[in-house]
């Protein structure tokens, strides 16, 4: 799509390297980093999120191991390749291959090997996926003398919307398996292997049976081989940048922090860059909007499930501090939802403690932290992001920006008394502790669908504080009570000493003690106090 402002085209869709070169689309040169990778080791996995560019970078390396010198003109990776080999190339994309049951898994594995087999011949004793993979590449060898390039984009697709289901999984990954561990078998005829996915299904054969493959996911020089980085952000795109500024009335830095605070925020290692998504940026730009594109098709449901099986506290998501093996593991060895969180990209690192050797994860940008809660808001309160945005949302919004805490509370009472509570959110009601947990989470994600930066469970020298909220001009510090009252909650406040860490913040500090009632299944009483 272009931009006829500036007459750049945006490649939005578009996955294919040949075709943005040949096309005139907007490139970030990430070359460097395509040819380093190619001459690292033999076998190479590489998992990023969704929409992130995993699939350009498989076909970026497929153009250079076919010697296609004239598509890197001018591109950084001119200043180091001098011999330009030309290389046999297999190149599979699984990503049609989601949510299909084992016949047409295997259909669609076939029709892709038989458009190589047109190239190098097939033989009708290969009667399985792995036996025709591991002919054509034996017979791809033999006819042009030099050795095979394998190129698997988002080889878990055909397993990670069937992760609930073992009976579906064991059967998807029995064929994968045959499949994969053709290329251990074929070790004499490869010059190169590249794997991308999501996730890390260790029982596979890519990783059970190819001992000596590297996975690059987290190693700190290849961080930013997709996505955008702040340099390439503030130069490559600085036109685009300049175009939306003048939309929205406001300067090109304010724009620039505008979309940080959007899209920006992903870490892939310890000493990674900032990186921006790439997909909703060049959406942006193409929609001369900013919006939340990265959600476009929902909330993985996989993803939903796995977090319902785990019993996931959404209200830990943020800042909390783990060892790498909690989020980087294989996919059944998971004991919770953690490692999919941040493989998919709702959470990212944030830092590292080099002493502890600890990571601090968190949601990356304001577009992750809404798309996320929309999608959890009927699976743990009942509602449909659409439905908090009706109506009570721009009342609640706007009494909460004037600091008017009883009015926003009275809202809230309301919205919450008049939710159709369904039969299993009842049950979570039937005791306090379920209940508290359940308010808890009915705020927290309420306050994050309306772009209002809430934490819970926040650690200070005096215990736990159940919520704080920021606004431009407030901090509140929330103490929440079932079937209590309101005026404990908030003498808790003063005496476990929740508020002090904020008095000297700049902003007005509002402390609320709020009840809440299991019989009414709303706000019972609050009572608060500024300073």
């Amino acid at each position: 799509m272009e931009n006829a402002q500036f007459g750049r085209r945006y490649p939005i869709g578009i996955q294919t390297f040949s075709v943005i070169r040949e096309g005139g689309y907007v490139y970030i040169d990430k070359t460097d980093l395509v040819w380093k990778l190619a001459h690292e080791a033999k076998y190479i996995f590489l998992s990023r999120p969704r929409r992130f560019g995993k699939s350009l970078l498989s076909t970026t390396l497929v153009s250079y191991f076919q010697g296609r010198k004239d598509l890197f003109e001018g591109l950084k990776i001119m200043q180091l390749e001098q011999e330009w080999e030309t290389y046999p190339v297999l190149h599979f994309d699984l990503s049609g291959a989601k949510h299909l049951p084992i016949n047409l898994l295997k259909d669609e594995l076939g029709r892709q090997l038989e458009v190589m087999e047109c190239d190098y011949g097939a033989n009708a004793g290969e009667t399985s996926p792995g036996m025709r993979l591991a002919g054509l590449i034996r017979r791809s060898y033999e006819q042009t003398g030099r050795q095979v390039v394998v190129i698997i984009d988002e080889y878990d697709a055909p397993l990670l919307d069937v992760l609930h289901d073992d009976g579906r999984l064991e059967a998807a990954r029995e064929v994968m398996q045959e499949f994969y561990q053709r290329l251990k078998m074929s070790d004499p005829y490869l010059r190169f292997c590249f794997i991308t996915g999501i996730t890390k299904f260790s029982q596979l054969s890519i990783f059970s049976t190819i001992n000596n493959l590297l996975n690059v996911s987290m190693q700190p020089e290849y961080a930013a081989i997709c996505g955008i980085t702040e340099t390439e952000f503030a130069t490559d795109m600085a036109p685009d940048i300049a175009m939306l500024a003048l939309k929205y009335g406001c300067t090109a830095e304010e724009m620039r922090t505008k979309l940080k605070q959007q899209y920006d925020g992903y870490r892939f290692s310890e000493d990674s860059p900032d990186i921006y998504n790439p997909f909703s940026l060049l959406k942006c730009f193409t929609q001369k909007k900013i919006d939340n594109y990265w959600f476009d098709s929902g909330t993985p449901t996989f993803l939903i499930r796995q977090m319902q099986h785990f019993r996931t506290d959404i209200t830990t998501m943020d800042d909390m501090e783990v060892p790498s093996t909690a989020f980087d593991r294989p996919t059944e060895a998971m004991t919770t939802a953690l490692p999919l969180l941040y493989q998919t990209g709702y959470l990212t690192i944030k830092g590292y403690d080099r002493d502890s050797m600890a990571y601090t994860l968190g949601i990356p940008n304001q577009e992750v932290r809404l798309g996320f809660v929309d999608g959890l808001l009927p699976t743990y309160i009942g509602l449909d992001g659409a439905d908090v945005q009706m109506g009570f949302a721009l009342k609640f919004w706007r009494a909460l920006r004037a600091a008017d805490l009883d009015l926003a509370l009275r809202e809230m009472q309301a919205y919450l008394a008049g939710l159709p509570y369904i039969e299993g959110f009842k049950k979570k009601l039937e005791d306090i502790s379920n209940a508290e947990g359940f308010y808890e989470w009915s705020f927290y994600l309420i306050f994050n669908m309306l772009n209002v930066y809430a934490k819970t469970q926040v650690k200070c020298a005096g215990g736990r504080i159940d919520m704080v909220v920021y606004m431009p001009d407030t901090v509140y510090v929330f103490e929440l009570k079932v079937n209590g009252t309101a005026e404990e909650a908030l003498k808790q406040i003063d005496t476990k000493g929740y508020a002090i860490a904020y008095q000297t913040d700049g902003r007005k500090v509002v402390k609320a003690g709020v009840s809440f009632s299991t019989e009414s299944k709303t706000i019972k009483d609050w009572v608060f106090s500024v300073r």
